[in-house]
């Protein structure tokens, strides 16, 4: 007769993996025993006109209607403004080693990107210009930077 194959330690295995399982089993028991009745009603919460959350569901009498031209889903237009009209402003940051840099707008405060070939006039930081705006992939880009006294 041969010796069985199954050894100790696999013994010892299949009763903690068995010892495991029933432990699981009765848990999963228990929580089924202990669970309150979960219905919807009870998951349900609400948000009331100030915007707290609450239990009880909001008064069909204090429901505001709301015109559907008045929503508004997309980004407002940009006032239109003459891009061929010549502005004035300083260079706000310029890299001579990488061809570009910034222009604010003296009047608006607004920053345009310049690039090495809409220059006229080489530049540095701290130049008063005078420049036309154009639109570039990412925004408008400033163009015929020319210095000013």
């Amino acid at each position: 007769m041969s010796k069985s194959q199954e050894t100790y330690s696999k013994k010892e295995k299949e009763k903690k993996r068995l010892k495991k399982k029933k432990e699981k089993d009765e848990k999963r028991q228990e929580r089924k025993a202990n669970a309150t009745e979960g219905t919807l009603d009870n998951m349900m919460a609400y948000i009331d006109e100030n915007g707290n959350i609450s239990d009880t569901p909001p008064d069909p009498e204090n429901k505001i209607e709301f015109e559907l031209d008045d929503i508004i889903t997309s980004i407002p237009k940009q006032e239109e403004f003459d891009m061929e009209a010549e502005r004035k402003g300083k260079i706000d940051f310029f890299n001579t080693d990488k061809g570009f840099g910034f222009i604010k707008e003296s009047e608006t405060n607004e920053s345009y990107f310049v690039h090495y070939k809409g220059l006229i006039d080489d530049v540095t930081e701290g130049d008063k210009v005078s420049f036309e705006l154009e639109k570039g992939m990412k925004g408008l880009n400033a163009v015929n930077v020319k210095k000013i006294p």
